[in-house]
């Protein structure tokens, strides 16, 4: 594998709380459907496009929203932290020699801030704000400055949309379990990895060989808990 390619929010930054606080608040001044908080664990189950179904919004409001959510960001970067065993994966791989690429919806000043000039230095190259759907064309131009195939290239996400932006280039595919998409709706996607935690990533990737053996779809790296917590 010649490139890790890394999403952030959910991924890297442990954002999903600050996402529900200001949601509905974005929500009233776009005018659409407020997520009430016995819907959340629902949405989790689905994909973007759904969400976005469901929500009633229309597509021509989602470069608007998204430019809003951005700002606020942006805001409220120094109450997003990175999660708890990432700066470590991020030095395993850099000290293996793995080249890291950050793929993201979210603008590459607040993701260098969350990330902190340590963390972001040790990454080689910035894709970031992505439209909503448009991660597929965003991984094509990074492979493309980066001389990299797809089949070289390992994208690593929470959503179900990065899943599809990867998969159609012919990426292989990473989900992780601590993101905004539940594991087991990724898990029915048939990626062909499911980290339960950052650790995990930086041992398969730190210090493996040339040929990465390949999980059976849905199949994880360690037991994800049951859904009554056991």
């Amino acid at each position: 594998m010649r490139l890790v390619v890394l999403d952030f929010d959910g991924t890297l930054a442990d954002s999903f709380d600050w996402f529900c606080s200001v949601m509905n608040g974005v929500a009233e001044r776009y005018r659409f459907r407020q997520v009430e908080a016995h819907e959340v664990e629902g949405l989790r189950l689905q994909g973007a496009r759904a969400i976005v179904a469901h929500l009633g919004i229309p597509r021509w409001k989602l470069p608007l929203i998204a430019r809003h959510m951005h700002a606020l960001a942006a805001r409220d970067a120094a109450q997003i932290a990175l999660f708890p065993g990432v700066p470590e994966m991020l030095a395993g791989l850099a000290q293996a020699g793995v080249p890291m690429a950050i793929l993201s919806s979210n603008r590459a000043d607040t993701v260098r801030r969350v990330l902190g000039p340590d963390n972001a230095a040790q990454i080689d190259a910035y894709a970031c704000g992505a439209s909503l759907f448009g991660k597929a064309r965003r991984l094509r131009r990074l492979l493309a400055r980066r001389g990299v195939v797809p089949a070289q290239a390992l994208c690593i996400g929470d959503e179900i949309r990065d899943l599809e932006a990867a998969r159609a280039l012919g990426c292989p595919f990473g989900a992780v379990a601590w993101g905004y998409t539940a594991p087991q709706a990724l898990a029915a996607q048939g990626p062909e990895y499911l980290f339960s935690n950052p650790g995990e990533i930086a041992r398969l990737l730190a210090g493996a060989p040339a040929h990465w053996p390949r999980l059976a779809p849905g199949t994880t790296l360690a037991p994800l808990p049951l859904p009554n917590g056991s």
